[in-house]
C-alpha cells in the first residue's frame, strides 16, 4: 500500500516542476543560453522518474486529490486531480517524448539566440499538458486546456519575426478558440444537468439520454475538434509547421493534438449513441480528407502534419465506435513513430538545408542512420506487419467492422473508408521515401551530411519503440499484450483474419502506387485539391474571414463617419450651449444680482444721508413728511 502523503507531495512536485523551471528560464534571459537545454532535459528526466515511481506505487488503483477552491451558498467549487492507469500512461509518454525532444533541441537550436525563451515555452507547454492529464474535474481540465493553447501559440510563433510563423501562431490560437468555446459550453451544460464537473461523480450524476445530453456530448467534442484538428477545424495544424521542427514533433506526437483523444477517453461515458455517431462521422471525414491532402504535398513536414490529422481521425473513429482501448493504443504507438518521423525530418532538413522534397533525393546513402530510423517509423505509420502501427490500426479497424455489423446498412462506409485511408497513408509515405531517400540527388548545389548523434540517437530510440514486439509477443495481435492488460476492451473482439489480410493488401497497393507517383513539374486538378487541402482555407476566407473583414471595415467607417460625427456634433452643441448659458449667467443672472445690489446700495446711501445726527435735518424731514401727509389727505 502506498503512502498517500508521499504520493501527494510527489504529485505537486511533478506538476509544478515544469512551471517553475519554465518561469526561471524566461526570467533569466540569454545569460543561461549555454546550459538551459541540458538543465531542462535533466528536470524532464526527473519528471519521468517520478512518473515511473508513481506508476510502480499506485499500479491500477485510483487516487483523487481534492481541495475546496470556492465556497458559495449551496455550492462548493473544488480543485481536484486524478491519478489512474490512463494518467500514469500519459505521464510517462509525455515526459519521455518531451525528454527526447529537449535533447534533440540542444543540437538543433544550437545557434539560436533565444534558446532560453524556447526552453522556457517548452517547459510551460509540458506543464500545461501534465495539468490536462492529471485533472480530476472538467473545470481544472479546461484551465490547463487553455494554457496548452497559449503555450502552443508561443512555440509555433517562436520565430515571430517571420510573417508566416506569426500568422500560423495566430491561426492556431484563433481556431482553437472556436473549439474551446464549444467545450466551455459543454462544461456548463454538464454542470447544469449533473450539478458537478467531477469526473469521479459524473458517471452516477449525469443522465446520458435525450437531446440535451446529445448536445452536451457534441459541445464537449468541440474541444477535441479544435485541439485534435478534426474537420472542419483542420487547417491550423499543417500551418503550425512554421515552428521549429522539435516543436512539431512534440505537438504532433503525444501532447497537444493528443489532448482531444484523451478528453474523449475521459468523457466517453457521457456520450449518447447519437453523439458517438456524429463523432464517428467527423473522424471518418477527417481521416480521408487529411490522407488525400498529404498525397501531393512537397514540404516534408507538411506531409507528416496531414498524416497526424489523418491518424487523429482514425483515433476518433475508434472512440466513436466504442473501441476506446484501441484508440488509446493507437495514441500510444502513434506518439513514438510520429515523433520519430518528425525528428527524422528535422535531421534531413538540418542535413540538406531545405524542406522541399523535390530538392532532395538519394539521401539513403549519405544519411543512413536517419534513413534507418525514418524507415522503421514510416513502416509503423503505414500499418506494415511486425510494427506497432499495424497492431493498433488493426484493433481499431476490427472494432469498426464489428460496430458496423451491429448497426448494419450504410454503417459499413465507416470502416471501408478507414481502410482506404490507411492505403493512402502507405501511398504518401512511399512517395516521401522515394523523393527523399531514393534515386539521385536533385540538389547538386548542396552537399548533404549525416546529423550528429545527439540528433540521430533519439530517432533510433523512437524507431525501436515502434516495433510491434514492444507491445505484444504476437506480431499480428496485441489482445494479450501489456497494453490491453492495463486497458481492457469493453467487449471481447473476435479474430478477423480477413481484416488483417485486407489491410495488408491495401497497404501493399498503396506502397506500389506511392512509388509510382512521379515528381510533378506541373500541378493537375487532382494534385491541387491535395496541395490546397480541399481548398478549405479559401472557403473559410470567402465565407467567414472576408465577410467579417468587410463587417469590421464597415463598422470602422460607420464609427468614423456617423458615430464620431454625431459625438463631435453633440460635443460642439454642448460647447455652444455652454457659451450661451455663460452669457445668460453673466448678462442676466449676474445683472439682476448686481442691479439689486446697486439699488440696495443707493437706497442705503439715501437713508444714511437722512440719519446724519443734525437736528435741523430731522425737523426739515418731519415738516416735509407732514406736508406730504397733508397733501394726500386734502
Amino acid at each position: 500500500m502506498f503512502d498517500e502523503n508521499t504520493i501527494r507531495n510527489l504529485f505537486w512536485l511533478l506538476l509544478l516542476l515544469p512551471f517553475l523551471s519554465g518561469s526561471v528560464w524566461l526570467l533569466a534571459g540569454r545569460r543561461i543560453n549555454h546550459w538551459v537545454g541540458m538543465a531542462a532535459a535533466v528536470l524532464t528526466l526527473t519528471g519521468l522518474g517520478l512518473s515511473v515511481f508513481l506508476a510502480n506505487q499506485i499500479g491500477t488503483e485510483i487516487l483523487t486529490l481534492r481541495t475546496e477552491w470556492l465556497i458559495m451558498p449551496g455550492r462548493v467549487v473544488p480543485i481536484s486531480f486524478r491519478i489512474d492507469a490512463l494518467t500514469l500512461l500519459m505521464l510517462i509518454v509525455v515526459h519521455f517524448i518531451a525528454l527526447l525532444v529537449q535533447i534533440y533541441s540542444i543540437s538543433y537550436l544550437h545557434d539560436e539566440r533565444d534558446r532560453y525563451r524556447y526552453f522556457g515555452f517548452l517547459s510551460l507547454f509540458i506543464g500545461s499538458m501534465l495539468g490536462i492529464v492529471l485533472a480530476g474535474n472538467l473545470i481544472v481540465l479546461y484551465a490547463f486546456w487553455e494554457l496548452v493553447g497559449l503555450s502552443s501559440y508561443l512555440l509555433i510563433g517562436f520565430w515571430f519575426r517571420k510573417p508566416q510563423a506569426a500568422a500560423a501562431a495566430k491561426k492556431a490560437f484563433l481556431m482553437n478558440r472556436v473549439g474551446d468555446a464549444g467545450f466551455l459550453l459543454g462544461i456548463f451544460l454538464v454542470l447544469f444537468q449533473a450539478g458537478t464537473t467531477e469526473l469521479a461523480a459524473l458517471p452516477t450524476e449525469f443522465t446520458s439520454n435525450g437531446w440535451l445530453a446529445t448536445l452536451t456530448g457534441f459541445c464537449l467534442f468541440c474541444g477535441c475538434i479544435g485541439k485534435s484538428a478534426q474537420f472542419p477545424l483542420t487547417t491550423w495544424l499543417p500551418d503550425a509547421m512554421e515552428g521549429p521542427t522539435p516543436v512539431s514533433a512534440l505537438i504532433h506526437a503525444a501532447t497537444m493534438v493528443a489532448a482531444g483523444i484523451f478528453l474523449l477517453a475521459r468523457i466517453h461515458f457521457l456520450l449518447t449513441p447519437d453523439a458517438l455517431l456524429i463523432i464517428t462521422i467527423v473522424g471518418t471525414i477527417t481521416m480521408l480528407m487529411a490522407a488525400y491532402s498529404a498525397l501531393y504535398q512537397t514540404d516534408i513536414k507538411k506531409v507528416l502534419a496531414y498524416s497526424t490529422v489523418s491518424q487523429l481521425g482514425l483515433m476518433v473513429i475508434g472512440m466513436g465506435t466504442g473501441n476506446g482501448s484501441a484508440a488509446l493504443f493507437h495514441l500510444t504507438t502513434h506518439a513514438f513513430f510520429k515523433a520519430g518521423l518528425f525528428l527524422a525530418a528535422g535531421s534531413v532538413i538540418h542535413g540538406v538545408d531545405t524542406q522541399d522534397m523535390r530538392k532532395m533525393g538519394g539521401l539513403r546513402k549519405v544519411m543512413p542512420v536517419t534513413f534507418s530510423g525514418w524507415a522503421v517509423c514510416a513502416a509503423a505509420l503505414s500499418g506494415f506487419p511486425l510494427f506497432s502501427g499495424f497492431l493498433s490500426k488493426e484493433a481499431i479497424l476490427a472494432g469498426a467492422f464489428g460496430w458496423a455489423s451491429q448497426q448494419g446498412g450504410f454503417a459499413y462506409i465507416i470502416p471501408v473508408v478507414a481502410v482506404l485511408s490507411s492505403g493512402l497513408t502507405a501511398c504518401y509515405m512511399a512517395r516521401q521515401g522515394k523523393l527523399v531517400f531514393f534515386g539521385e540527388s536533385r540538389n547538386p548545389d548542396h552537399h548533404a551530411h549525416e546529423s550528429s548523434p545527439i540528433l540521430t540517437v533519439p530517432i533510433l530510440m523512437l524507431a525501436v519503440l515502434s516495433i510491434g514486439f514492444v507491445f505484444a509477443v504476437n506480431p499480428f495481435s496485441a489482445e494479450h499484450g501489456w497494453f490491453y492488460r492495463l486497458f481492457p476492451a469493453v467487449s471481447e473482439s473476435e479474430e478477423h483474419l480477413w481484416i488483417a489480410v485486407l489491410s495488408i493488401t491495401v497497404v501493399a497497393i498503396g506502397i506500389w502506387l506511392g512509388w509510382r507517383i512521379p515528381v510533378l513539374t506541373k500541378s493537375t486538378s487532382l494534385s491541387r485539391l491535395s496541395e490546397h487541402n480541399w481548398y478549405l482555407d479559401g472557403f473559410y476566407n470567402r465565407v467567414i474571414a472576408r465577410p467579417f473583414v468587410r463587417l469590421a471595415r464597415f463598422s470602422f467607417a460607420f464609427d468614423q463617419r456617423i458615430i464620431d460625427r454625431l459625438v463631435d456634433f453633440i460635443g460642439i452643441g454642448n460647447v455652444v450651449l455652454a457659451h450661451m448659458i455663460s452669457w445668460v449667467d453673466r448678462a442676466i443672472v449676474d445683472g439682476l444680482v448686481n442691479g439689486a445690489s446697486w439699488l440696495a446700495h443707493r437706497l442705503g446711501n439715501l437713508t444714511r444721508s437722512v440719519q446724519n445726527g443734525r437736528v435741523q435735518s430731522y425737523i426739515a424731514s418731519a415738516v416735509v413728511g407732514l406736508l406730504v401727509i397733508l397733501w394726500f389727505l386734502i
